[in-house]
């Protein structure tokens, strides 16, 4: 490999500070609408179905979701460095619209914007980590990508919410989020730089991967054949992508349920603030859970954060009072930090170079279809039910998609792992769906 892309975190800190720092900002914009929000629909507008409420999260799941496969299709045809830029210029309006909105369907007619956002920016930032510290860091880039993103979120979440409580729900929370959102893109204008040529010389490094037998070359699949290989032809990238889609339902349990059930317990915005921000805080681990994936394995610690993160949410219901609500907040967090990056780490794993891009950008788009699934399958529960099931529901959700990892995939690890890509023989695996590893 040149020297000029030589990988590792280490040689390349300047760029990957300042993506640090972008994936810190996109965390910021998330998180300030995950406290202030939700309480807006029922007090400033009146609505009061969830289901409802939970529309703004539909839009944002959806968009954010189609956006991840795209954009890496497009950075691995076009470059990182643009489609992050667009990225941030998708997310000008977004405080304008909470400032002005004057009904609740204009948030979720706006949301799809921070989908975009979302989905663009949070994609290239991590898929730019990831070429920067190499196949050796790899767990690590992926875990201090998410650790900083959710620290964003946490913080976005809190400041938010000490700015409403002092002020009102709207305007004052969201100059804030306009500041974020201006310095940001003029660092992806001025600062950051392209990555793309890393994932290249990596690619030369490795060698052609040409099949022996004749088959397709691991570095000439289509774009309809990673999609289907990353959704249903690979076993452990269909459990992984089913995972990373349940996760989420715990991420929108947090982001639209969270603050009207401590609400109705009598938690004023300040302190659902806090409880809100400690689960996103706890991810600031996926530094270290990241790290221990590269050392033990990537299956290990996502099993564990399943059932971590389920008896989390199990134990906000079980439970009463500020500070024991905290705790499994932070709990459920803690679930998360363990297996979210470990997710990546597998699709990365499992991904040619040239189209590592487009790979992740399949697993994210099934992961973040589960904010949509989960909020109209946490907002019927809810409006049918109550808010309590809604807890219950997510929480058993999550030991059977554990139990699922724990039966079908296979270690990843490129040193210790056991997994084997399928075939890339179109021809005779037209008919196959889910194959063995």
């Amino acid at each position: 490999m040149g020297s000029e892309y030589t990988q590792g975190i280490r040689p390349n800190w300047r760029q990957f500070t300042l993506q640090i720092f972008t994936v810190f900002a996109v965390g910021l914009t998330m998180g300030a609408q995950r406290n202030v929000v939700p309480i807006m629909g029922e007090e400033t507008f009146g609505v009061e179905s969830l289901l409802v409420i939970g529309s703004f999260v539909v839009s944002f799941g959806i968009v954010k979701a189609v956006l991840n496969l795209y954009s890496g299709k497009w950075a691995d045809a076009y470059g990182r460095k643009p489609i992050l830029i667009a990225g941030w210029v998708a997310a000008v309006p977004i405080p304008f619209i909470l400032i002005f909105a004057p009904s609740w369907s204009w948030i979720a007619v706006g949301n799809v914007l921070l989908g975009i956002n979302q989905g663009v920016a949070w994609s290239m930032s991590m898929i730019s980590k990831i070429e920067l510290a190499g196949p050796d860091q790899r767990g690590l880039a992926a875990g201090l990508d998410e650790a900083f993103g959710y620290t964003g979120v946490a913080a976005g979440a809190w400041l938010t919410g000490v700015i409403a409580a002092q002020y009102s729900l709207r305007p004052e929370p969201f100059y804030f989020l306009a500041a974020v959102i201006v310095v940001a893109l003029l660092i992806a204008v001025v600062l950051i730089k392209e990555t793309l040529p890393y994932a290249k010389a990596e690619a030369a490094t490795d060698g052609g991967d040409a099949e022996p037998d004749g088959g397709k070359s691991e570095a000439e699949l289509p774009f309809t054949e990673i999609v289907k290989r990353a959704t249903y032809r690979d076993r452990t990238l269909f459990t992984a992508a089913q995972a990373g889609h349940v996760e989420n339902f715990v991420d929108t349990l947090v982001w639209i349920a969270f603050p009207l059930f401590l609400v109705a317990q009598g938690l004023d915005v300040a302190q659902v603030g806090v409880v809100v921000g400690v689960h996103s805080a706890a991810y600031f681990l996926q530094v270290y859970t990241g790290q221990l994936s590269d050392r033990i394995g990537r299956k290990p610690p996502i099993v564990a954060g399943f059932f971590l993160a389920g008896a989390g949410v199990l134990g906000m219901v079980l439970v009463e009072g500020y500070y024991r609500w905290i705790l499994f907040s932070a709990l459920s967090g803690v679930g998360m930090a363990l297996h979210y990056p470990n997710l990546i780490a597998v699709a990365s794993d499992a991904a040619h170079p040239l189209w590592r891009s487009t790979g992740l950008g399949v697993y994210r788009l099934w992961r973040d279809l589960g904010y949509a699934v989960g909020a109209i399958l946490i907002g019927l529960t809810v409006d049918l039910l109550t808010i309590e099931a809604a807890f219950y529901g997510t929480a058993i959700a999550m030991f059977l998609s554990g139990g699922l990892v724990v039966v079908w995939m296979e270690e990843t690890h490129p040193d210790i792992g056991t997994y084997e890509p399928p075939s890339t023989d179109l021809e005779a695996d037209a008919g196959d769906t889910v194959t063995e590893d």
